[in-house]
């Protein structure tokens, strides 16, 4: 990550195909060893490529990637509303506890 973050600062800052050299003199100028190996892959990888055309390629793929609570949104309706409507029944039972634990004191306290 580090390596694609330099490459990209330098994109931003006007160096339109930064090359290992200039990756490493960022990374050194904030105390990071570039590794070798890693840098030579990137820059090859990244030769002759239109940066931007290849964030938004990589986002376009994303997005078909479920996360998080987009799998339960996308359940079927049958299947999604039996559990919901346990999770409905069993926060009314729990509200009704409450009410009735209130409701024993009846106004006193234990120490009044």
């Amino acid at each position: 990550m580090r390596h694609i973050a330099a490459y990209l600062l330098l994109q931003i800052g006007g160096n339109a195909s930064p090359s290992a050299k200039d990756v490493k003199k960022v990374l050194a100028a904030v105390g990071i060893e570039a590794d070798e190996d890693r840098l030579d892959t990137l820059i090859s990888e990244l030769d002759g490529k239109d940066v931007n055309a290849l964030i938004a390629e990589g986002s376009a793929k994303l997005s078909s990637v479920p996360s998080g609570g987009a799998v339960a949104v996308s359940a079927p309706a049958a299947g999604g509303a039996a559990p919901a409507a346990a999770a409905e029944e069993e926060k009314k039972e729990e509200k009704k506890e409450e009410k009735e634990e209130s409701d024993d004191d009846m106004g006193f306290g234990l120490f009044d």
